[in-house]
């Protein structure tokens, strides 16, 4: 059974939504602010550093072959 409209307090309102810390824009403008640029940097040299040696190897060859019967159908 659904509250009467008078139950809700002030808390059940919507909010604004507040960017996330550190992932504010400028205001007026695209660029990235000085967090968000640095942490897309980190962000960015951090999953080179993991996943750089795995993304240079070859792709199996059974699944190229798949790959393509998939592309066929």
């Amino acid at each position: 059974m659904p509250l009467p409209q008078d139950a809700m307090d002030s808390s059940d309102e919507e909010k604004p939504a507040v960017p996330p810390r550190g992932r504010a824009r400028r205001a007026g403008g695209n660029k990235p602010s000085v967090p968000d640029a640095a942490f897309d940097i980190w962000l960015r040299r951090g999953l080179h550093q993991m996943f750089d040696d795995v993304a240079r190897e070859p792709i199996p060859p059974e699944l190229l072959r798949l790959i393509e019967e998939d592309r066929k159908k």
